[in-house]
């Protein structure tokens, strides 16, 4: 198999297609004619293509090597598609041709006896139980000169698991030697230079397991590895405790002159606020170490996690063992200073931003180790974020996630593309080996995923009794509407799916997505606060006839504004919550950065729908008046559902007065609005959001830890704010004031509460509104969870597919 990439940016042929080999390495171009028929239709999204080059072909023209196109199409656009190319004169096998047999595609070969040679799912038979021989974890003792805490067994074991992937070597899943030379069973490739070991791979523990004492135990035998492990003696080390020593620079990229500065004039924080700590050094001098890292490992986070690994590190490692590097806001420019640190600490937008740069010290290195935490973050293969780690030089790889899956299978993908596992890293072929057969239902592509799963990850769940975690109890609490609220939602709901059929009768559903998506937000809205809802909510609704949305620019600035009341929505180029939200006239959403960057193209378009962009397409949403300074209208009547968790907190508060609570919405608004009520039951609240800056939310996270009495018991945290990276143990009750649609997020959150230090029993509670759109979003949870499930398990299902527009008709009830 060959991938077939468009070049339209080729200076010789603007329809040109570019031809890789396995190793993603440019072997020529397909011929112009050909190109000039199927290059438009790609760029207009009606079909996409692999290639395929025979094993018997022939050796007369050195520089032509015969390729079988293989073209995919939804099945609506089969007409179109195939009268474009018939028109051509391109020869057209479908499979009703007898020749359709002569295909080499594997969706053809599997069905086809073969005697001699193994089928694809004998190779994966082969591969796992190669892994099923290697038998149970073997645990082992970190080095006791860096780490000081005691790991659990599961720890243990899966360090074992993470130093065995790294030094063995093994030759890669999928390879085997014949007769001197090495071949990759799956794709034929042969060489004679031995492959790589794959060093590295996916660590998807639960969360709230304890990844990141594993990842610095396995960090500190880079220093210690061939050292007797022996206790130290804590009085031999001294009472240096971990500090942060600023950077004093001039311009960028200039070292201080003093070094990182001596104890004296080191200035020291509290570790649990240092989260905003920007281009510093992370360590305590310890003039009896004279050591300068070799083996630097670089760690890629969000920034909310950055207090994570800095609390971590001063809790588990000893003072002076191990520096860190924080690599973020005013930074170094020399890759050669970087290298004398153990650890250096980055995030996903600095690695972004500096992709395009000529000159970036991180790209310079050959990493010793990268390791990408919450490597969920780079689900989507196409952001640039994704392709800037991707891109980065390491000899070993790790991606650590408690949720690999978040919206589909192809989650998987970008993980294997940075892990390097070949031949899954390229995308034709994890599209047909895996991500088609899921797509179809096919229990042979599950079966595969699990191998794969298998082969490169370690995953242990909390409900194995790995830590004697106290239990946790998910309660879903059904709240009945008031008559207002049931009215308006009943007839919002009534014109809404008016609107969704009149698209589906135009064949325009997909095209209209985003005022869709935005007409859902306002029905979930409903379902926890009608004040949530701005008093014109009926101009977003046109059930008398379909507008196309790119004529009215009034109708993209309104769903701007809804969109960006809500969480739901990434910018597609960066996947993050949008920034200076900008809509275009094609209806998608993206960040006004990221949008203009794209235009700067020689033939900007659309990065979705490839439609033609100019910046007279693009739309922004009205300003707003700031709610800086927190405060809302007043508001003369609650909402059923904040009735009903107020009846829950006094009730909780009754039981036991001390009992501290964390209620998630993605809705910032309604964090506000919670405020008064509860502060009128009694109750004390603190509230973290996306507003606010690192600095703050550590010192928001840090206060609700105090415990005593006249403290903060209530936290009111937006739901993807304070999904990840941060440590709310203090808490044992978490409310849901509303569900989102992809379960792993909420996982996330809950995980905040129940984790390793929560010594309590923890209770979840789910507020759902009853006959409304949230009771089907339940039902699509539970779909995605079946599959991240399956991923991992020997299960049959009968239903892989992932979600699609058939899920969007489902939440409307259509």
């Amino acid at each position: 198999m060959v991938g077939l990439v468009r070049e339209p940016l080729n200076p010789y042929d603007s329809n040109a297609i570019k031809v890789l080999n396995t190793r993603t390495l440019q072997v020529g171009h397909i011929e112009r004619s050909v190109a000039a028929v199927l290059a438009p239709l790609i760029d207009s999204n009606l079909i996409s293509v692999e290639g395929i080059v025979p094993n018997t072909r022939s050796k007369a023209n050195r520089f032509k090597i015969p390729c079988q196109v293989h073209i995919f199409a939804r099945f609506e656009a089969f007409p179109s598609a195939k009268s474009a190319i018939m028109r051509s004169g391109l020869q057209l096998i479908c499979d009703a041709d007898a020749s359709f047999t002569l295909s080499e595609a594997l969706v053809v070969k599997e069905k086809k006896d073969e005697r001699g040679s193994k089928s694809v799912d004998e190779i994966f038979k082969l591969v796992e139980e190669s892994a099923n021989k290697k038998g149970a974890l073997q645990a082992l003792e970190p080095p006791k000169q860096v780490i000081k805490s005691e790991l659990f067994v599961h720890q243990k074991e899966g360090l074992g698991w993470l130093v065995h992937r790294e030094n063995s070597g093994e030759l890669p899943p999928f390879w085997e030697e014949k007769d001197g030379s090495f071949v990759n069973v799956l794709t034929n490739y042969h060489t004679d230079k031995r492959p790589e070991p794959l060093r590295g791979g996916i660590l998807a523990d639960d969360m709230g397991l304890g990844k990141t004492l594993t990842l610095l135990s396995l960090i500190a035998f880079d220093k210690y590895g061939s050292v007797d492990v022996s206790v130290l003696d804590d009085n031999k080390i001294g009472d240096d405790s971990l500090s942060v020593s600023y950077s004093k620079k001039g311009k960028r990229g200039a070292p201080s002159k003093k070094g990182t500065g001596s104890r004296k004039k080191s200035k020291t924080e509290d570790t649990n606020a240092s989260s905003n700590v920007e281009g510093k050094c992370v360590s305590v001098d310890d003039k009896s170490f004279g050591y300068c890292s070799t083996k630097t490992t670089l760690i890629v986070c969000p920034p909310s996690v950055f207090s994570t690994w800095v609390t971590q590190l001063g809790e588990h490692t000893r003072p002076g063992r191990l520096k860190v590097y924080m690599y973020y806001g005013e930074r170094t420019s020399n890759a050669e200073e970087l290298k004398e640190y153990d650890i250096v600490l980055t995030t996903y937008s600095i690695l972004s931003t500096e992709n395009s740069w000529t000159e970036s010290p991180v790209k310079e290195i050959e990493w010793w180790r990268v390791i990408l935490d919450e490597a969920h973050m780079i689900k989507n293969v196409n952001a640039q974020q994704s392709q800037a780690v991707t891109s980065l030089k390491a000899k070993r790889r790790w991606t650590v996630t408690g949720t690999p899956i978040h919206n589909g299978s192809f989650d998987l993908f970008s993980l294997m593309a940075f892990l390097r596992f070949e031949p899954f890293s390229i995308k034709s072929y994890w599209q047909s080996l895996v991500q088609r057969p899921l797509a179809h239902g096919n229990q042979k592509g599950l079966l595969r995923l699990q191998v794969l799963m298998e082969t490169i990850s370690l995953r242990r769940t909390k409900d194995k009794g790995l830590i004697g975690l106290p239990p946790k109890t998910l309660e879903t609490c059904y709240v009945e509407l008031s008559g207002e609220e049931r009215e308006l939602y009943d007839q919002m709901e009534g014109e809404a799916k008016s609107v969704v059929r009149s698209y589906i009768d135009a064949e325009c559903l997909m095209r209209n997505y985003s005022t869709v998506l935005s007409i859902i937000l306002r029905l979930r809205q409903i379902c926890t606060d009608v004040a949530l809802c701005p008093s014109d909510l009926k101009s977003l609704l046109h059930s008398n006839n379909i507008e196309d949305v790119s004529k009215n620019p009034e109708l993209l600035k309104k769903i701007v504004e809804v969109l960006q009341d809500g969480e739901d929505f990434d910018c597609p180029i960066c996947i993050s919550p949008p920034t200076d939200t900008v809509i275009t006239c094609c209806a998608h959403i993206f960040c006004q950065a990221c949008i203009l960057r794209t235009l700067q193209r020689t033939k900007p378009c659309c990065p979705l729908c490839r439609r033609a962009l100019s910046h007279s397409d693009l739309f922004s949403a009205p300003q707003t008046a700031s709610d800086s300074d927190n405060t809302v209208s007043s508001k003369t009547t609650m909402s059923s559902k904040v009735n009903a968790l107020l009846k829950l907190l006094v009730a909780s508060r009754e039981q036991n007065p001390l009992t501290k609570s964390v209620v998630f919405s993605q809705f910032r608004k309604m964090l506000i609005y919670l405020e008064e009520p509860l502060k009128s039951a009694g109750f004390k609240t603190l509230r973290l959001d996306g507003s606010m800056n690192a600095k703050k939310r550590a010192q928001v996270i840090k206060e609700f830890g105090v415990t005593g009495q006249d403290v903060p018991t209530i936290f009111l945290a937006s739901l993807k704010a304070s999904g990840t990276g941060i440590n709310l143990t203090a808490a044992n009750r978490v409310y849901l004031l509303e569900p989102w649609w992809n379960p792993a997020v909420e996982e996330q959150a809950m995980d905040r509460v129940h984790r390793i230090g929560q010594k309590e029993d923890v209770k979840i509670v789910r507020l759902i509104a009853r006959n409304s759109i949230e009771e089907r979003i339940l039902e699509l949870q539970d779909k995605k969870k079946k599959l991240a499930k399956e991923a991992f398990q020997r299960k049959a299902a009968k239903d892989r597919r992932d979600v699609g527009a058939e899920d969007l008709l489902g939440l409307m009830g259509l």
